[in-house]
C-alpha cells in the first residue's frame, strides 16, 4: 500500500512538472513573419488576443470534425505591412508565403489566395482547437486552410511566415 501511495504521488508530481514545463515552451514559442514587408512580426500567443478572431471547421484524417480558433492571415499579415487589397496587383501578384513547420515542412500560398478582395475562403493561424489550446503535437500555432480537400497546408508546429516575390 505505501509503494502504491509513493508510486501516486510521484506520477501526480511529474505530471504537474510536465505541464509547467508544457506550457512555459508554449508561452515562449513564437511565429516569425518576415520577407517582402515593412514590420516584421515575431508573434507569442498572447499577441494573438490583439486580433479578431475567427473560428474555421476542418474535418481531420480519420474524418472527425474540429472547430479551429485563431486569427486570419491575411490580417496578421496586413499588420506586418504586406501588400493587400487594392495594391494587390501587377507584379505585387507574384508574391507568395511560405509556411514552415518546426520539423522543416513547408507550404506555399500565393498572396492573392489570402487575400478577401480575391477568395472567401479563410485560412487562419490557430492556436486552438475545439476550444482548447493545440497538443504540442499540433502547436503551439497551427495553419488551417478552411474548404481545402486535402489537408496539406494545414500546418502543425509554425514556425515561420515569410512572404517572397517570385522570380
Amino acid at each position: 500500500m505505501k509503494n502504491k501511495l509513493i508510486f501516486s504521488t510521484l506520477l501526480i508530481l511529474l505530471t504537474i512538472t510536465y505541464q509547467s514545463f508544457a506550457q512555459s515552451l508554449v508561452s515562449q514559442s513564437s511565429v516569425k513573419i518576415t520577407g517582402e514587408l515593412t514590420s516584421p512580426l515575431d508573434l507569442k500567443i498572447s499577441d494573438l488576443d490583439q486580433y479578431a478572431q475567427t473560428e474555421v471547421m476542418r474535418t481531420d484524417k480519420d474524418g472527425k470534425e474540429h472547430r479551429y480558433s485563431g486569427v486570419v492571415l491575411s490580417a496578421i499579415l496586413q499588420k506586418a505591412g504586406v501588400t493587400l487589397g487594392s495594391e494587390l496587383k501587377g507584379k505585387n501578384l507574384t508574391k507568395y508565403v511560405e509556411v514552415t513547420a518546426a520539423d522543416g515542412y513547408q507550404v506555399v500560398f500565393a498572396l492573392a489566395e489570402l487575400d478577401k478582395n480575391f477568395t472567401d475562403r479563410l485560412v487562419i493561424l490557430a492556436n486552438k482547437a475545439d476550444g482548447k489550446p493545440l497538443l504540442p503535437s499540433e502547436g503551439p500555432f497551427r495553419i488551417i486552410v478552411q474548404d481545402e480537400k486535402k489537408p496539406a497546408r494545414c500546418v502543425r508546429q509554425v514556425t515561420g511566415i515569410r512572404v517572397l516575390i517570385s522570380k
